[in-house]
């Protein structure tokens, strides 16, 4: 028994001397039946013969490869023991079998080149100079002297030169199909063999013409063939070139010689493309020439070049850009190709370049059948054109400047673009797969039949052939219609993306010289982008790229692309503004454009970072070294407290005696981590309450750095240690890990002496630490500020700014009112000695968690607090419908809510015993204090709200409760809310809906619960 892997990947043991219909269905014969009787017809050996059958099977069409194997059998029964010898041989036969009826009839009538496939010579890459010898030696020439006996091109010669041919292409064929070759060598080796067809047809054209050694002709390869990449079955593209040599009496007749080399090119021609027995090769195209089909079929090279210099077109350069000299005159060839190289990377300086090359592509793209666009290969949307175009214009537009991108083929110039910055890693690695994917279809669906077709076929059978030929054996069909669909969708989008660049030929050819783009033409460019000051955007432009300099280059490479994503950002102005700031800053380090040209996902989010957040602008002015965070998600996450406190610390300690340096160390530290936050929060990787985390976290840490410093310079001063332990408490949206990017830092101060240590001396020094502190972080700088605000301590401005334990302790048993129980809610240890800040929490506990709640009067008494601060505390001309905090159904009123369900039943429920806002109303929930919708309307009333007060910060770059009336700005901090261009007042409508709903809750629960 045998073990075998059928079509699903199931195994199937099959008996080594039986076979059915049946099971050879199951394994991937179409027709069973049929399969039985053939294998019954090749001989009893071969009915057993497990390892033929798994070949077989291994195939793209296993009843294809069977009914070649069988008729190959019939004329040489010698292959099937071959087979046994030679397990190679007989993979690479059937793969062909399996792929190409064409090549199975091929080999069925000339036996003998199966042998081709077996041995050592199989896997043998046949050079470009051996495929010319053996075809030339076909026709009856020598390599040396190309140019056979005198008479006529006879059939028998033809049929010789495809005979030769086809058997290298079954050759080639089968090392495609089992693997051993990349789509490049195969396609390489494609255009050497048609070269070596093309210098053996010009070779059999001299025989003709006795003659012809007194004319130089050289064939170009145009197109695919010029580039080596080839397909199996297309037209070869050429153009010729011809030079008379000198008579016997130095006499030169230019007008005969080209005569001559036009008859000795028509033969060619002829050669090739002439029906035989054996069939024809393919037909040689030469309508790429100057003015195509109506103009001379050979030029001289002073023709081409007046030709080209004077009335080609765009398209004429762009087909150009492939040029090879594949036959006849090397050298000569070699000289035409280097002088119309010298137009090619010109041509982009033409009026009009890039928008000719895009209007080639949509007149190309018109032409298609409408039955046939969405399954042609080559030249419907999302095909081996869209990708084709797209990196030729790159090459042409940049490679002026830029020789690295002057590549023939696709792949080596997709990869010299990414490799240069002008085309993402990404995009570029997604680009070449569906071009590999799209050109492997495409050898599938010509190698079956050896015709010239790009149209995937629809009919089931062909549709199972090409998916098992590209290896795919669960549900070949399925898998290969959605990664066929899903790469030509990619493609398309890839295309449309780097093909209709914005400003691409403007800035690629920025003013240099008079042919350049008009400044008029510019700006209107610019302003139809969104630019609101196209005058300034222009300047920006020309000072990052203006000059000889290794900058100016990378930045012209950077900024067709950059303002493309400025003008996607909601302030493009801002964008290219921040962008020439940062550069002017970092363009001198090697590494900042280097890092944005290779680092594609780098530039990118810079560049929407920078159109939208005036507050991450200012953030990455004084620490660009920042950018290095972006385009990385793992970059994005938040820092360990643990690891960032660490830091802080060590930086502080690096400046004994110089608190100042100590603490600007560590706020240059925030300053960088209040980026990273920033950058992760716009970007959506990180949600409000994760913002929230992140910044209360930095505030803590940026805190206990400035305490190590503060009390280091007071024990300095005092020639003494401290003599006291001392605390920050965290208080408000600080104590509640609800930091916003302009939240003050509210906090309360609590020491207790150390033992020995009068309590004067002890409050003196304390004082001279929270003093010191408060100073130290509000020292100018240009890092953001951290505002102390001790205003929620027992009796607010008018109360000691320090309290020892004892005192607090006092104050809150005799004086306390319901409003400070209410800010003891969310009081958190923040910095200094853990072990007081606990010891004050237990001390503040009975107050913000009443074991029997509090009183009616109390609960009276902080709802007509709360109506106080509706009337009274609101800005003067604020709409109480836009202001976030204060305003119905706003932060205060969400807020408010939880804490009043705190105070009534936090004591006895230790759910609720918790900072947080959020927390507290899913607590609230779980006691069934509140109902899940009222809790989700809140919640999301108070994550809209917060999520615009950060909004208006990012955006403006300073903090404001109400949203702003301006339009413009309105709009920007829309479109950082996730919002499109034009939803700003949908926005508004949206942020009314969610705190009107709200305040309903809040009328309900607060004030009649």
């Amino acid at each position: 028994m045998v073990v075998i892997e059928d079509e699903g990947g199931a195994v199937d043991t099959v008996p080594r001397m039986q076979t059915t219909a049946g099971r050879l269905a199951r394994l991937g014969f179409a027709d069973g039946a049929r399969a039985e009787r053939l294998l019954d017809e090749l001989g009893p050996e071969a009915v057993g013969d497990i390892d033929l059958l798994a070949s077989l099977v291994g195939t793209a069409d296993p009843d294809l490869a069977l009914t070649s194997l069988n008729r190959l059998a019939e004329r040489d029964p010698s292959v099937l023991g071959s087979f046994r010898s030679d397990p190679g041989l007989r993979t690479r036969l059937l793969g062909v079998f399996g792929v190409s009826a064409a090549l199975g009839e091929h080999v069925v009538r000339h036996p003998e080149h199966w042998r081709l496939l077996g041995g050592a010579q199989a896997v043998q890459r046949p050079t470009e100079a051996e495929l010319r010898a053996e075809l030339l030696l076909a026709v009856g020439a020598e390599p040396e002297n190309p140019e056979p006996r005198a008479g006529d091109a006879t059939t028998d010669t033809l049929v010789a030169l495809r005979v030769a041919y086809r058997g290298r292409l079954l050759h080639l064929a089968a090392r495609d199909v089992t693997g051993e070759l990349s789509l490049s060598e195969v396609t390489a080796e494609l255009s050497d063999l048609a070269g070596a067809a093309l210098e053996a047809g010009l070779a059999i054209a001299r025989s003709e013409h006795p003659e012809s050694d007194s004319v130089r002709l050289a064939v170009i390869g145009m197109g695919k063939c010029g580039a080596r990449e080839l397909n199996y079955i297309s037209d070869v593209d050429v153009i010729f070139v011809a030079e008379p040599r000198e008579g016997a009496d130095g006499t030169v007749d230019e007008n005969r010689a080209i005569q001559l080399a036009t008859r000795l090119a028509q033969g060619m021609m002829r050669a090739c493309s002439t029906s035989t027995p054996e069939g024809s090769l393919w037909e040689v195209d030469a309508a790429l020439r100057p003015e195509g089909k109506a103009g001379p079929l050979v030029r001289t090279l002073a023709s081409h070049q007046a030709y080209y210099r004077r009335w080609a077109k765009t398209w004429e350069f762009q087909a150009l850009l492939k040029a090879r000299p594949i036959a006849g005159d090397a050298e000569l060839g070699g000289q035409y190709v280097s002088l119309m190289n010298d137009m090619v990377w010109q041509a982009a300086t033409r009026e009009k370049f890039v928008e000719d090359v895009q209007a080639m592509r949509r007149r190309v793209e018109a032409h298609v059948r409408t039955s046939e666009a969405e399954r042609q290969l080559k030249l419907g949307p999302g095909g081996l054109r869209d990708i084709e175009f797209a990196v030729q214009l790159l090459q042409l537009v940049h490679g002026r400047m830029d020789p690295l991108l002057r590549r023939r083929a696709t792949l080596p110039a997709l990869a010299a673009l990414s490799r240069g910055g002008y085309v993402g890693r990404d995009d570029a690695k997604a680009l070449a797969e569906a071009y590999t994917f799209l050109r492997q279809i495409e050898h599938l669906i010509q190698l079956h039949r050896l015709r010239r077709t790009h149209v995937v076929p629809e009919g089931v059978a062909d549709l199972r052939r090409l998916g098992r030929g590209l290896a795919m054996t669960i549900d070949p069909v399925g898998e290969f219609t959605t990664q066929w669909k899903r790469h030509a969708m990619e493609a398309r989008r890839l295309h449309e993306k780097l093909f209709y660049r914005p400003l691409l030929q403007a800035v690629a050819r920025l003013p240099e010289s008079e042919d350049r783009l008009s400044t008029v033409a510019a700006k209107a460019r610019l302003e139809a982008l969104g630019y609101t000051d196209p005058t300034g955007a222009l300047r920006h432009i020309s000072a990052l790229s203006t000059g000889v300099s290794r900058r100016a280059a990378i930045q012209r490479t950077l900024l067709p692309v950059m303002l493309g994503w400025f003008a996607d950002a909601p302030d493009p102005d801002a964008g290219l503004l921040g962008f020439r700031q940062i550069s002017d800053k970092l363009g001198a380090t090697p590494w900042y454009l280097r890092l944005l040209r290779d680092e594609t996902a780098v530039a990118s989010q810079l560049a929407r970072l920078l159109g939208t957040s005036r507050y991450a602008t200012g953030l990455l002015m004084d620490a660009p070294e920042a950018v290095t965070m972006l385009g990385s998600e793992a970059e994005l996450d938040p820092r360990p407290v643990a690891a960032l406190l660490s830091e802080a610390r060590a930086m502080v300690s690096r400046y004994p005696g110089e608190a100042e340096k100590g603490v600007g160390a560590a706020r240059g530290l925030r300053r960088r981590e209040l980026f990273r936050t920033a950058i992760a929060d716009l970007s959506g990787h990180i949600g409000i309450e994760e913002v929230g985390q992140a910044l209360s976290a930095l505030n803590d840490v940026t805190i206990q750095a400035a305490l190590d410093a503060a009390v280091g310079k007071v024990e300095m001063e005092r020639r003494t240690p401290l003599g006291t332990r001392f605390a920050v408490i965290a208080m408000g949206r600080l104590g509640g890990i609800e930091s916003s990017y302009g939240s003050d830092a509210d906090v309360m101060f609590v020491h207790s002496p150390l033992e020995g240590m009068p309590e004067r001396e002890a409050t003196d020094a304390a004082y001279a630490v929270a003093n010191e502190l408060r100073r130290l972080l509000a020292l100018p700088s240009s890092d953001p500020p951290l505002i102390i605000d001790p205003d929620l301590r027992p009796e607010g401005r008018q109360g000691a700014l320090v309290r020892t334990l004892a005192s607090y302790a006092a104050y809150y048993e005799r004086w306390s009112s319901p409003w400070e129980s209410q800010a003891l809610l969310r009081a958190r240890f923040s910095a200094g000695d853990a072990e007081l800040g606990v010891s004050l929490l237990h001390l503040a506990d009975p107050l913000r968690y009443p074991e029997r709640g509090i009183s009616d009067a109390a609960v009276l008494q902080i709802r007509k607090l709360k109506a106080r601060m509706e009337a009274e505390r609101l800005p003067r001309g604020a709409d109480p419908a836009l202001h976030t905090k204060l305003g119905p159904g706003g932060l205060s009123d969400v807020e408010w809510v939880a804490q009043l369900i705190q105070l009534r039943h936090a004591g006895r429920l230790p759910s609720l015993r918790t900072t947080r806002t959020l927390e507290t109303l899913r607590a609230a929930v779980g006691e069934e204090l509140l109902s899940e919708a009222d809790e989700d309307v809140l919640s999301r009333a108070w994550i809209f709200a917060s999520r615009i007060r950060d909004a208006i910060v990012l955006v403006r770059g300073r903090a404001a409760d109400s949203i702003p009336v301006d339009v413009r700005e309105r709009a920007l901090i829309s479109r950082v809310l996730g919002y499109p261009p034009d939803g700003s007042e949908d926005f508004v409508d949206d942020y009314r809906r969610a705190t009107r709903r709200a305040r309903r809750v809040v009328e309900r629960v607060f004030y009649e619960g």
